[in-house]
């Protein structure tokens, strides 16, 4: 297995299909065209890809100074525990080592928690930060 780590924000629309769908996320497969327009107007985008199938993503929102925002991170689950996640993320973080908010709002799991912790986030949960959503 060789994995190809590339930035790229243009992705063919079976593509995402077949890695927002096997993470179960299928309010962003309701609309491909609107989904495709999101990475594109995303801060920055990282792909994972085995010979020629995209077998991960991680995309980024927020001014990429005071703020960035982890909206998406996905592998695919024939792919789980062989670092991809883990090293997408490092290289997101590396990149924008300098900006001082870095968020992310995902599920509560212990494997989901360990892995941001593991990550250096901090659950608002255990500190004196609070967190809001507001869910449509």
């Amino acid at each position: 297995m060789s994995i190809k780590f590339l930035e790229q924000k243009h992705i063919e629309q079976d593509d995402l299909r077949s890695l927002y769908e096997d993470a179960e996320w299928y309010a962003y497969t309701k609309d491909l065209n609107q989904l495709q327009q999101a990475l594109l107007h995303s801060l920055h985008v990282v792909t994972a890809w085995d010979q020629g199938q995209l077998i991960g993503l991680t995309r980024l929102v927020g001014d990429g100074l005071t703020i960035v925002y982890v909206q998406d991170i996905l592998v695919l689950h024939a792919y789980h525990n062989q670092g991809i996640a883990t090293i997408m993320m490092q290289y997101v973080l590396e990149k924008y080592k300098d900006v001082r908010q870095k968020v992310l709002l995902t599920e509560d799991a212990p494997d989901v928690r360990h892995f941001y912790e593991k990550n250096g986030f901090q659950s608002c949960d255990k500190g004196t930060l609070v967190a809001f959503a507001k869910l449509d």
